[in-house]
Formats: structure tokens, sequence, C-alpha cells
């Protein structure tokens, strides 16, 4: 794996010697924002670590991704502290992040296991990707190749989606968007929770937000979250008759119109119809549709209303592998 590192001293200086004692290459490495599409543009690396204390790092994470050439890994001096920065590293794209390797420590060899064994992890999966689509960074910012899971829940919803999330893989391949019926003010705190379930990271949506792979983005306030274009979300106070705020009509029909991948629609345990015309329109579409089953939802409400236009009615322990299963079927035996 050859690796690309946009940093400065002495966090470079840790990330060079840490990643020495892995088979991993250090093409180059430079603290200049300004330099890092140059570099990356004449020496392409498979992965490119970059530290997002810095000002810029947002911008150069971004536009990396956009350009193409590699995959992002995002480095921070503690990743629980940095979780702000984290979530908007990987909102703009990285793939993972990780906490930075000590520069000295008593046990030098031992501190580093960590990020030793984070990079090894990263780097497997960035190479399956390779071996799936070819270069990894268009393929993972390209939205034409990209699934999105859109998932909607009520009453009962909250028990139901630590469920399914804490089911899914660390490398799930889409990206995942939840409309759960609940008040703003709690939003953030229930993201919270669910990361607790979730090997996957769980943040709210931000206006302005783009889904990424493998991170679950949560509506969080009492509008419509929705895709306004392609690639970016957003809140809309329209439909405002719909009595359900956040809507999962309104997601699931925004992205039936903009999102240019796979949908893949999934109905939660809930009180009422949202999501049931949402559902149909995106199985109309010739989407892979879900809804849970009567015996495992806590009230059969949104899930019974949306059965008819699912392909599947699965118990809620299921789900998550049936997902994973849909989304690993185009991986070639071996791979």
């Amino acid at each position: 794996m050859k690796i690309g590192i946009a940093a400065a001293a002495p966090l470079a200086d840790a990330l060079r010697r840490a990643t020495a004692l892995t088979e991993h290459t250090i093409l180059w490495s430079t603290a200049d924002p300004a330099q890092v599409l140059e570099r990356c543009a004449a020496q392409p690396p498979n992965l490119l670590l970059v530290d997002i204390a810095t000002a810029h790092a947002l911008d150069t994470i971004r536009n990396v991704i956009a350009g193409g050439t590699c995959a992002v890994m995002a480095v921070a001096a503690d990743v629980g502290v940095d979780a702000t920065r984290v979530f908007h590293a990987m909102g703009h794209g990285a793939i993972d992040a990780v906490d930075a390797p000590p520069l000295d420590a008593p046990n030098w060899r031992i501190a580093v296991l960590p990020f030793v064994s984070k990079l090894n992890a990263v780097a497997k999966r960035v190479a399956r990707q390779q071996r799936r689509e070819g270069p990894v960074g268009k393929p993972i910012g390209a939205l034409d190749k990209l699934p999105l899971v859109a998932i909607g829940a009520s009453a009962g919803g909250p028990a139901a989606l630590a469920t399914l999330l804490g089911g899914l893989p660390p490398h799930f391949s889409a990206a995942i968007v939840i409309v759960q019926h609940v008040d703003q003010q709690f939003a953030p705190d229930m993201a919270e929770w669910l990361s607790q379930f979730s090997q996957l990271p769980v943040r709210i949506a931000q206006e302005g937000d783009r889904p990424v792979a493998g991170v679950a983005l949560l509506a969080s306030t009492n509008d419509h979250l929705v895709l306004k274009t392609a690639d970016r979300l957003g809140y809309s106070v329209h439909p405002r008759a719909q009595v359900y705020r956040p809507s999962v009509d309104a997601f699931f029909h925004s992205a039936e119109a903009h999102w240019p991948g796979e949908i893949v629609g999934v109905v939660l345990t809930g009180m009422g119809r949202d999501g049931a015309q949402g559902l149909k329109a995106l199985r109309s579409k010739g989407c892979y549709t879900i809804a849970q089953d009567k015996a495992t939802s806590a009230v059969y409400g949104m899930p019974h209303a949306a059965a008819g236009a699912a392909v599947d009615v699965l118990p809620l322990d299921a789900i998550a592998a049936r997902l994973t299963q849909h989304f690993s079927q185009a991986i070639p035996a071996g791979a």
C-alpha cells in the first residue's frame, strides 16, 4: 500500500516511524495544503493520511476525494475528543479515522500497535475496493456507484435502529441516512447513544452534508431531511401538511428523485403510515425494499402500511445481515 501524508512535524515524523513497522510505503509527506493535490496527481498514493487538526484539513479531504486519486484516512490526536472534526472529515469523504501514533513513549512498539492495526485494516478495505472498482478515490466519491440505505422509523425505532446498526460490519459499503420521528432537542443525544451499538460512525445530518460510505446520518431537526441535489442533504419545511416531522416519505421521495446510485429503502417499527408512499415510489423505480415484520415490531403501523411495497418483510434481527449480503453480492469469490 502506497501512502501519502498531509501533516507537519512532529506528527508526520510519528506517522513515518509507525508506518515503517508495516509493509506499507510512504511515498511523500507535505505540510502545505496547496501541494497535496499536486503530489496526489504526480505520485498518487492508495491512501492519504490527513491531520484533521489543521485549518485546511476539510478542504484538503474534499478536494482529494473529488479528484478521485486516492482514499483518505483522518488522523486525530484523540478520535474521541475530536469527534466533531472526525465526523466532519467523514462527511467530506474520509474512509475512517485513527488516533495519531506517539512519537516517543515508554514501550513505544506497544504504544503504536493501535495505529498499526487500524492502518492495516483500512489498507485491506482500500485494496478490496480497488479490486472491485479500480482506483479507490473516485468510486468512493462517485455517487453513481455509491449505494444509499434510506431508513425510516418511529415508535420503537431507537431500539430497532440500535439492533440494525449493531449488526452492520465496520466496512459496510453503502451510505446510510436515517429518518426517525424524534424532537430535534433529542437528536444529538440519540446519535451519540446509537454510536454505542454501531461499528459505524453515527452523527446528526447537517445542512449541506454529503452521504458517504460507512457513515450513518440521522435527521436532526423538526423540518424534513431531504436530498436537495444529487449529493447534498438539507432541511425543508415542505411539505407543511405532513404531521410527521421529520418525514420518512419526504426523504424517500427526495432520494427517488435525486440520488443517482442504488437505493435500498427500509421501514422499521412505528405508528401511522409515514414511509409507505415513499417506499412504494422506490420499489416502482426498481429499488430493493424492506419492511420489518409484525412479530419484531414494537408498533406495527408503518411497516404494515409499507409491507405491500416491500420486496422482503423481515424480522428485525435479519435486516442487517440481509443488507450486508445484498451489498456483498458483487464481490468476486476470494476477494
